[in-house]
């Protein structure tokens, strides 16, 4: 059980998060975009979002037993410390090697700003797996079982106001401005974060024993995880998915400035569009699965994916390209809604770090291998078709995944929900 004060709890949590998702939310752009700034390549711009990525895969097992173990709100605050220290050396990296050079079209010209962004991206993934494992295992204390729509579609909503809303349409805004600019503002909201988290009253942690085995912890998660066939099933679906939209996220880079012709301050508000969707979905959430139930919720959701990917693909302009991300992230905040709300229930608060961390390693170690087949297909593709065909190709190939996927995973879902 945890020992915690609810009392301003829930507001500092959401202010926290807030700071942090916007944050997030400027590093969603200028990651990517400042790797498009230091060469062309498909392969080379993936890479750093790999970098972002992977440690998700790496570390996504002991950030859930840490959890378990340590005062959850301690972790959250030190993981935001530590992301405000790696955006404020990259900072530094970029301003003292100002002004840069056009990008080059193969290979780099600047391989010592290149890998110092690889290293930074890395620090910050590694902090955001422990950081973001800690953070959803302190809500199911503090916010009522019948009330975890409620808070998440909340906590979502200011969320994704950060993360997808003001994030970056500020972040594409601060590198246009100056390359440098957004990495030291991200330094900021993350040290703000972590005084925010440091107002919580109380300490967030579960009971544990004075005798500690990761092995025998490990294996207590792997054992309710094995008994929780609709656990595992969301696990897989939202991996498979994870692996298809991250292939699609970074061709949209290139496709938006390349095929469209959309700058860094338009594809802000491009993106920004689209997060108001996902507030949309955020807030409406709660209502949806009320009214159809979680099973036929998470179907259609799942199912209306494939056509966004390939609308994406044939959007001729950033006006229609951003509707299309509107639909797509209600979508998305809904299917969020089910799937996370329902782990939050049914896992017991004393597992609720490693079942979710092993959860996480599924659903979210797939995506690294999204965004490395991202830049391959257009490497790849660049081979047999013209650059602007070869943009579009990781659209066409997530699309008739997600098709794939929903054929294969909704009346499953559905099912399995509604035995419940």
């Amino acid at each position: 059980m945890i020992k915690t004060k609810p009392r301003g709890t829930f507001a500092n949590l959401v202010a926290a998060s807030g700071f942090a998702n916007l944050a997030d939310g400027i590093a969603t752009v200028v990651w990517i975009w400042l790797a498009t700034l230091i060469t062309r390549d498909p392969a080379l711009v993936s890479l750093v979002p790999v970098a972002v990525r992977l440690p998700w895969f790496l570390f996504a097992v002991p950030a859930g037993i840490l959890s378990d173990r340590m005062d959850r709100r301690q972790l959250v605050l030190t993981m935001d410390a530590l992301r405000a220290l790696s955006f404020c050396l990259v900072a530094l990296c970029i301003w003292t090697m100002m002004p840069l050079d056009p990008p080059s079209e193969s290979g780099l010209d600047r391989p010592g700003l290149y890998f110092a962004v690889i290293a930074a991206a890395l620090m910050a993934g590694v902090a955001e797996v422990f950081r973001d494992t800690a953070a959803q295992t302190i809500l199911p204390g503090i916010v009522p079982q019948d009330r975890l729509e409620w808070a998440n579609g909340r906590l979502w909503s200011v969320e994704l106001t950060g993360n997808m809303l003001v994030g970056p349409a500020l972040g594409a805004f601060l590198i246009a401005a100056a390359p440098f600019l957004p990495f030291a503002i991200n330094a900021v909201g993350y040290a703000i974060a972590a005084l925010l988290m440091m107002q919580i009253s109380g300490r967030c942690r579960t009971l544990v024993p004075e005798t500690r085995n990761w092995r025998r912890e490990l294996g207590e998660g792997f054992a309710f995880l094995r008994t929780a066939p609709l656990l595992r099933l969301l696990a897989y679906v939202t991996g498979a998915w994870n692996l298809l939209f991250q292939m699609v996220f970074v061709a949209l880079f290139l496709h938006a400035q390349e095929n469209i012709g959309i700058g860094a301050t338009s594809f802000g508000v491009v993106v920004a569009t689209g997060a108001v969707g996902g507030i949309l979905g955020g807030l409406c959430g709660d209502w949806i699965i009320r009214r159809f139930g979680p099973g036929c919720t998470a179907a259609w959701m799942l199912f209306a994916s494939a056509p966004a990917f390939l609308a994406i693909a044939f959007a001729p302009t950033a006006i229609s390209l951003a509707v299309v991300l509107f639909l797509f992230e209600f979508s998305g905040l809904v299917w969020n809604t089910v799937s996370v709300s329902y782990r939050q229930r049914v896992i017991p608060n004393a597992l609720l770090g490693r079942v979710s961390s092993l959860y996480r390693l599924f659903a979210w170690g797939m995506m690294p291998v999204g965004l490395l087949l991202s830049g391959l297909i257009v490497k790849t593709a660049e081979n047999v078709v013209t650059r602007d065909l070869a943009l579009i190709m990781p659209f066409l190939v997530a699309g008739t995944g997600a098709l794939l996927l929903s054929m294969v995973a909704s009346r499953p879902l559905w099912r399995a929900f509604d035995s419940r």
